[in-house]
C-alpha cells in the first residue's frame, strides 16, 4: 500500500514538473524574443535605441515589481491559486496585441505581461522547492527548469525571423503563446498540486516581503544574479544590433548567432545536474563566471570578429550561473517563505534586466555605436566573477545550506 501511493505522488510530481517545464518554455518564446523584434521597431516607428529598448524593460520593470508586492501570495494562497493568476493574465495580454498598432499600446500590453510573469514565477519557483527532496535535487530541477527556457529562447526568435522573413507581423508570436497559455491553464487546473508543508504559524503577508529584503543571504544572491542578468541580456537584446550589418569573414555565424547563443545556453543547461553532482557548486560558478568575462573581454579586444564567436560562444558557460544561484539562494529559507524569496529575487532580477538593456542603450546613442554599450557588459561579467570568487574562498552561505538539507 505504502508503496502504490509512493509510486502514485512520484507520478503527480513527475506531471508537474513537465507543466512546469512547459510553462517556463512558453514565457521564454516571447521574453527571449525581444532582441529579434527591436529592430523592426526601430525601423518601423523611427526609434533610438534607448527608446527601442523600452519593449525589452518595460516588461522586466513589472516583473520586478511584481515579484516584490505580489511575491508573497504563492505562500499565501497556494502555489496552483498563484499560477493559474499568472497564466490567465499572460493569455490576455497576448490576445489584446491584435487588437491595436501604437507603439506605446504595446508597451501597455507588455506591462501586463511583466506582471502576470512575475506572479506566474514566484508560483512556479516556491513549487520546485515543495517538489524537491533536498536543496541538490532543488538545483538539478532549476536547470532542468531553465533548460526549457532555453530551448523556447531558441524557438521565439526563429518563429519571429520566420514570421518577418513571410511578411507577416511579429504580433502572430503573442497570439501564438496565447493559445499555447490556455492550454496550460486548463492543465494546470486539472492538475494535482502537493499541498504547502508549513513549519510556522506565522501569519504571511507583503511585510514578511519587505522583512526579506533586508536579509543579507537574500540580497547577496539578488546582487550576483542582478550581475549575471545584466551580463546575459547584452547578448539577446542588443547582439543582433551589434552584427547587424556585419560583412566579414564568419557571416554564416553572425546570421544565426542568437540562435547558436540560446543552443549552447540550453544545452548548458540540460547538462547542469551531471555537472553539479561531479563539481562543487561553487568551483562551477567560479570557473563559469571566469570563462564568461574573458570572452566579453575577447570580443572587445579583437574587434567584431572575435565578438561574433565569442559572445555566442558564453551561452555555454552562462547556462548553469541563474538557475544554480536562484536554486541556492531560495533553498537558504525555510520552505514556506520561498514564495516571498524568490520575490524578492526576481525583483532585483528583472530590475537588473530592464536596467542593463537601457543603460547599454544609453552608453551606445551617446557614443554613437552599440558597441560601447558592451563594454559596460564586459564590467558587469567581470564584477560577476569577483562574487563568484569571494563566493568560492569564503562560502558565506554554506551553513544555512548545510542546514536546510539536514
Amino acid at each position: 500500500m505504502t508503496s502504490e501511493l509512493d509510486n502514485l505522488n512520484h507520478d503527480r510530481k513527475m506531471k508537474v514538473r513537465l507543466l512546469t517545464y512547459l510553462m517556463f518554455f512558453m514565457f521564454a518564446m516571447t521574453s527571449d524574443a525581444v532582441g529579434v523584434i527591436i529592430p523592426e521597431l526601430i525601423s518601423q516607428f523611427d526609434l533610438s535605441m534607448s527608446q527601442a529598448s523600452a519593449f525589452h524593460y518595460m516588461p522586466m520593470i513589472f516583473i520586478a515589481m511584481s515579484g516584490l508586492f505580489l511575491g508573497y501570495l504563492a505562500d499565501k494562497l497556494g502555489r496552483k491559486v498563484t499560477i493559474l493568476l499568472g497564466l490567465a493574465l499572460f493569455a490576455l495580454a497576448c490576445f489584446m496585441f491584435a487588437l491595436g498598432e501604437s507603439f506605446y499600446y504595446f508597451l501597455f500590453l507588455l506591462a501586463l505581461v511583466g506582471t502576470a510573469i512575475g506572479i506566474f514565477k514566484t508560483g512556479a519557483l516556491g513549487l520546485i522547492g515543495d517538489i524537491s527532496a533536498n536543496a541538490k535535487q532543488h538545483s538539478s530541477t532549476m536547470n532542468t527548469v531553465e533548460g526549457f527556457f532555453g530551448v523556447g529562447a531558441m524557438v521565439g526568435p526563429a518563429i519571429v525571423s520566420y514570421l518577418l522573413i513571410s511578411g507577416v507581423s511579429w504580433k502572430y508570436l503573442y497570439f501564438g503563446a496565447g493559445i499555447f497559455c490556455l492550454i496550460l491553464c486548463v492543465l494546470a487546473y486539472r492538475a494535482e498540486y502537493p499541498q504547502l508543508q508549513r513549519t510556522s504559524s506565522k501569519n504571511i503577508s507583503l511585510a514578511g516581503t519587505f522583512l526579506m529584503m533586508k536579509n543579507p543571504y537574500a540580497l547577496g544572491y539578488s546582487l550576483a544574479i542582478g550581475l549575471y542578468v545584466a551580463t546575459e541580456v547584452a547578448i539577446y537584446v542588443w547582439m543582433p544590433t551589434l552584427l547587424l550589418n556585419y560583412e566579414g569573414s564568419f557571416v554564416l555565424i553572425a546570421t544565426y548567432a542568437l540562435t547558436i547563443f540560446f543552443t549552447l545556453r540550453a544545452l548548458g543547461r540540460f547538462l547542469g545536474g551531471w555537472i553539479l553532482n561531479r563539481y562543487s557548486w561553487q568551483q562551477v560558478m567560479f570557473w563559469f563566471s571566469l570563462a564568461i568575462a574573458l570572452c566579453y573581454l575577447g570580443a572587445m579586444s579583437f574587434g567584431i570578429d572575435a565578438a561574433v564567436v565569442l559572445l555566442p560562444l558564453s551561452g555555454l558557460f552562462m547556462s548553469m550561473i541563474y538557475p544554480t544561484l536562484n536554486s541556492k539562494g531560495i533553498s537558504c529559507f525555510p520552505i514556506e517563505q520561498h514564495g516571498s524569496v524568490a520575490g524578492v529575487i526576481l525583483f532585483f532580477t528583472a530590475l537588473s534586466a530592464a536596467l542593463g538593456p537601457l543603460l547599454m542603450g544609453i552608453v551606445g546613442d551617446i557614443f554613437g555605436h552599440v558597441k560601447y554599450g558592451f563594454y559596460l557588459a564586459t564590467a558587469f561579467a567581470f564584477l560577476l566573477c569577483a562574487l563568484a570568487t569571494f563566493n568560492l574562498l569564503r562560502d558565506p552561505s554554506g551553513h544555512l545550506l548545510v542546514a536546510r538539507e539536514h
